[in-house]
């Protein structure tokens, strides 16, 4: 079998055929033993094994990177594989996918995995009631068909090339049918590392699964422990005082203090990580496209990125389309800071200055609240007042972001421009933290669904360059950065050559990739 890259994927993605998938090769360097603990942020006393409420990484890694699985993976270099699913194939017009599922795979409680499991794990997105960030994925296929035990046909109401690596969504992990309510209480999935015990926004340890399908390619330690800390200054020092052998998400500002000890590395990659400040676009002033311009003026970007970053990022063009992915337009003007290009937009809304109120916690990312103060200096200039209120890091997910009308967030980017875009810019869709919709740009939603089920390479190029100038001059978040994920591990931790750039710590996956030394 061979690995099928994105670009190949969308390239060829038309033509009926099997894309095969290939596991992860067995490094002659990875050992089996040992326990990695992991110090992780964006935990909360509300988790649950209920994927469907999946937001930050302290969730992330211990299901989707540990208890359960997709049916594919996005791999360390970016490349797409299968995971529960073997290979797919697709109609001719990328409309109807048939996935053939791994045999032989069983649950921890041990009862086998098929097609039912795939059926039911993701209905359970589209149920009445349900609140999931992936219900915009799964209410987009029109029928699911169970062929064979291990073989499930799905239906979609448009072409969607990219739909395989849809079903690589961290929400997307698959329960066993007739059980689910069972395998949320207990965190049942077939992952490579069964749940020993779980105490939610404090501890969760596993232990690996004998005989696990995935052999011995992936999943070297014998038990993980990952323990909430969603304190910066504390995840540091677990690291330092050797209570855990990897953290998150570094303080930059005391960055020197740990490359300072020689049993410590920064493990530092570029993806499309953004830091923003998203608006509701359906609240005022924020629904003025003339305010969200002076917004967009009034921010000092490479001011943040210098001293919010520390230099580990880029400067951000009001845009979620990084250059980590294929259609990233790359010929648009920046937005940079221009007070008076601000005052000439407030003035077009018949305003000579503004007073808006700006929450943020570090919570949303690290360094938010200086950055809010930062943009709070800035934006003085341009007779834009903002009142910086600091929020509580706890309950900040559910409390602050999608309720207050401007706030601090941050998004880890996507693999494709479609999933970015369907995430959290189409109408209606549960993250879509600017309520952006066709009131703001007709146009714009026209393109996602156009874009989404065009198959030559070169129009798509075309149709999301334009949707990034739409978000660039009339989108309702300020994205003034692309952060760099920078995190630590002790040297007892090893690793393959490329650390996946999609998620934190590997994609999330590092339970399953890395081993000790």
């Amino acid at each position: 079998m061979t690995r099928i890259s994105r670009r190949a994927l969308l390239t060829t993605g038309a033509a009926a055929g099997v894309l095969a998938a290939s596991g992860l090769p067995l490094r002659a360097q990875a050992t089996r033993g040992g326990r990695l603990r992991a110090g992780l942020s964006g935990a909360n006393t509300s988790d649950s094994w209920d994927s469907r409420t999946h937001s930050d990484l302290f969730m992330i890694a211990s299901a989707q990177g540990g208890v359960f699985d997709s049916l594919t993976e996005i791999k360390p270099d970016g490349s797409l594989a299968g995971e529960l699913a073997e290979s797919w194939e697709a109609s001719s017009d990328a409309k109807t996918w048939t996935f053939n599922l791994r045999q032989g795979v069983t649950f921890h409680n041990g009862k086998a995995f098929g097609a039912d499991d795939v059926i039911a794990s993701l209905q359970m997105h589209v149920a009445e009631g349900a609140k999931s960030a992936a219900k915009p994925i799964v209410s987009a296929i029109t029928e699911m068909k169970k062929i064979t035990d291990h073989q499930v046909q799905f239906t979609l109401e448009a072409g969607n090339a990219d739909f395989p690596y849809l079903m690589s969504d961290y929400h997307l992990l698959m329960f066993p049918a007739g059980q689910i309510d069972e395998a949320i209480a207990n965190g049942i999935g077939t992952g490579l590392y069964s749940v020993v015990s779980f105490e939610p926004g404090v501890r969760f340890v596993g232990k690996r699964v004998d005989s696990h399908y995935k052999g011995d390619s992936a999943g070297f330690f014998d038990e993980i422990e990952y323990i909430a800390i969603n304190d910066n200054t504390a995840r540091m020092n677990a690291l330092m005082t050797g209570q855990v052998e990897a953290i998150n998400r570094i303080d930059f500002k005391t960055e020197a203090l740990l490359r300072a000890n020689p049993q410590i590395r920064i493990q530092e990659v570029t993806g499309n990580q953004q830091y923003t400040f998203p608006m509701l676009t359906n609240v005022a002033p924020f629904n003025d496209v003339n305010v969200r311009r002076a917004l967009k003026f009034a921010i000092n970007r490479q001011e943040m990125v210098d001293k919010i970053l520390l230099g580990h990022g880029r400067v951000g063009n009001d845009t979620p389309i990084g250059p980590a992915n294929q259609y990233y337009n790359a010929d648009m003007e920046q937005n940079s800071y221009d007070p008076d290009k601000a005052k000439f937009h407030l003035k077009e809304a018949g305003l000579s200055s503004l007073d808006i109120d700006l929450s943020a916690s570090n919570a949303a990312f690290e360094g938010a609240v200086d950055a809010a103060q930062l943009y709070q200096a800035s934006a003085k200039s341009a007779g834009i007042n903002i009142n910086v209120v600091q929020e509580p890091a706890d309950g900040y997910w559910s409390n602050v972001w999608l309720k207050k009308p401007f706030c601090a967030c941050y998004w880890s980017g996507r693999a494709t421009e479609d999933w970015m875009f369907s995430s959290a810019y189409e109408e209606g869709v549960p993250w879509n933290d600017t309520q952006w919709g066709r009131d703001d740009s007709e146009r714009f939603q026209d393109l996602l669904v156009e874009a989404r089920a065009e198959l030559d390479s070169a129009k798509r190029r075309e149709m999301y360059g334009e949707m990034q100038q739409i978000l660039k001059d009339d989108g309702g978040v300020v994205l003034p950065m692309f952060a760099n994920y920078v995190q630590a591990v002790n040297n007892k931790i090893q690793h393959g050559e490329t650390v996946g750039n999609l998620w934190q710590m590997d994609n999330a996956r590092m339970a399953e990739r890395w081993w000790m030394a």
